[in-house]
C-alpha cells in the first residue's frame, strides 16, 4: 500500500504532466487516497497555469505570480497576451522550474505560441533567462527589434557571451601559450629570442671600463608566446539559420583568439555574399553577432576564396571552416580549393558544428571528400577545441589527433 502523502504527490505530478484533461479522473483517485486534500496545492496551481499556457491546447491561464490567483487569457499563436502578463508568466516559470527546464519552456513558448514578437518589449526581455537558444532567436529577429529594446537585447546577448567566454577562455589561452612557448620544449636559449634592450639595461652595472664593454651576468629573453602575430588564424563562419548555436560559440572563440597578441585573427561570415567581421570581433563579440545575418543561401567556395588572400605564410596559418557544407556554389572547386590550401602547408579544419548539441545535419559527401584530402570534418564540442588548436600550432597531424581524441571523422 502506497503511503497517503506519497500517493498524493504522485497524483499531483501526473496532473501537472497530463493537464486539465486528466483533472476529473485523477480527482476521483484523489478522493480515495486523500479526500481532505486538494489535488494541487496553491503553488502547484501556479505551475499548472504556466504550463497550460504553452502546452494545453484547449485553454488555460497565464499565472500572475501570486499563489492564490491567476490571470485568464486566450492562447495560441497571436493570442495577444500583453507584455506585463507574459512578464509575470516568465517570472512564475523561473520561480518554479530549474534552469534547464526554463530554457525548454521559453523556446516552446516562442515556437508553439508565436510569442517571438513579445520579446520586443523591454520589460519582457528583461525577465528572459539568457541562453544560447534565446540569443539565436534575437539574432534572427534583429532587423525587427525596435530601438527601445535594442539595449536590453544587447545586455542579454552580452550576458550569454560573457558566460561562454568564461567557460572557454582559460583553456584556449593555455592551449595557445603552451603551443607557442618554445622555451619550455628546449633547454637551450635562442639567440634570436634575446631581449637586448632589457639585457643591456639590467647589466649596465657590469660595465668593464678597461675593455669598454658590458659583460652580461644574465641574459633576458622574450616570452615567445607573447610575440606578435606568430600564427594567423582565419575563422570562416556559415551564416545559415541552422548554424545559429555554432555562430555564437564561434564569435566567443574568435574574440578570445583576437585578444592574444601571438595570433593574428581574421573572422569572416558568409551566405551567398561574404562579410569581414574582424574589426567588430576585435572590438566586441556582441558587435560581431549583430553583424551576422542568419539565413539565405550558401556559397562556401566564394568565402574560402576570399579568405585565401590573407594567407601569407601557409605553414603559420590555421584555417577553421565552420559549416554544415550544404554548398550552393561550386562544390568541386570548393573541394579542390581546400585540398590545395592544405597541401600548401595550411592547417585546415572543418567543424560541421561547434556546440554541445548532438549530431548535426550536414552534407556527408563533401565532408567525406574533405576528410580524405586531409581536412578533418566533424562536429566539435567547445571542450574539445583547445586540444585541436594546440595540436595545430604544434604542427601535429590533425586527422590523427582528432582520432586520438576519440572523434569519429566523416570518411
Amino acid at each position: 500500500m502506497v503511503p497517503t502523502e506519497a500517493a498524493t504527490k504522485r497524483l499531483a505530478r501526473w496532473r501537472l504532466i497530463l493537464g486539465t484533461a486528466a483533472e476529473e479522473e485523477l480527482n476521483t483517485l484523489r478522493q480515495c487516497v486523500s479526500p481532505d486534500n486538494p489535488l494541487l496545492s496553491g503553488d502547484e496551481r501556479v505551475m499548472d497555469a504556466a504550463l497550460a499556457a504553452i502546452y494545453d491546447e484547449t485553454g488555460g491561464t497565464v499565472a500572475t505570480g501570486q499563489s492564490n490567483s491567476s490571470h485568464t487569457t486566450s492562447r495560441g499563436a497571436g493570442s495577444g497576451a500583453s507584455a506585463p502578463v507574459l512578464s509575470r508568466w516568465l517570472g512564475d516559470v523561473r520561480t518554479f522550474f530549474p534552469d534547464d527546464v526554463v530554457s525548454i519552456i521559453q523556446q516552446d513558448a516562442m515556437e508553439r505560441k508565436g510569442w517571438k514578437q513579445l520579446l520586443f518589449e523591454p520589460e519582457v526581455l528583461a525577465h528572459v533567462k539568457p541562453d544560447i537558444a534565446m540569443v539565436g532567436t534575437l539574432m534572427a529577429l534583429k532587423g525587427k527589434i525596435p530601438e527601445r529594446t535594442k539595449e536590453t537585447a544587447r545586455q542579454l546577448i552580452g550576458a550569454v557571451v560573457e558566460d561562454l567566454k568564461k567557460r572557454m577562455e582559460s583553456n584556449l589561452r593555455r592551449a595557445v601559450t603552451g603551443a607557442l612557448n618554445r622555451r619550455q620544449h628546449s633547454p637551450l636559449p635562442s639567440l634570436s629570442g634575446i631581449d637586448w634592450k632589457r639585457t643591456i639595461q639590467r647589466n649596465l652595472k657590469h660595465y668593464d671600463v678597461e675593455h669598454k664593454r658590458i659583460i652580461p651576468e644574465k641574459f633576458y629573453y622574450f616570452d615567445r608566446a607573447q610575440r606578435s602575430n606568430e600564427w594567423k588564424v582565419i575563422i570562416d563562419i556559415d551564416q545559415s539559420g541552422s548554424m545559429a548555436d555554432s555562430i555564437i560559440w564561434a564569435s566567443v572563440v574568435a574574440a578570445i583568439f583576437a585578444s592574444l597578441p601571438s595570433l593574428d585573427t581574421r573572422v569572416v561570415a558568409f551566405d551567398t555574399s561574404v562579410v569581414d567581421l574582424t574589426e567588430q570581433c576585435n572590438n566586441d563579440p556582441v558587435d560581431m553577432l549583430f553583424g551576422i545575418q542568419l539565413g539565405g543561401g550558401t556559397d562556401i567556395d566564394k568565402s574560402v576564396s576570399y579568405c585565401q588572400q590573407f594567407i601569407e605564410e601557409p605553414k603559420k596559418t590555421l584555417f577553421i571552416l565552420i559549416s554544415d557544407l550544404y554548398e550552393g556554389g561550386n562544390q568541386s572547386r570548393l573541394v579542390r580549393r581546400m585540398r590545395e590550401m592544405r597541401e600548401s602547408g595550411v592547417k585546415t579544419l572543418c567543424l560541421l558544428a561547434l556546440s554541445d548539441d548532438g549530431k548535426p545535419f550536414y552534407d556527408a559527401n563533401i565532408a567525406k571528400r574533405f576528410t580524405r584530402d586531409g581536412t578533418p570534418s566533424f562536429a566539435c564540442t567547445p571542450n574539445l577545441l583547445p586540444a585541436l588548436v594546440e595540436g595545430a600550432l604544434k604542427n601535429q597531424n590533425l586527422s590523427e589527433l582528432v582520432q586520438r581524441l576519440g572523434v569519429k571523422l566523416d570518411s
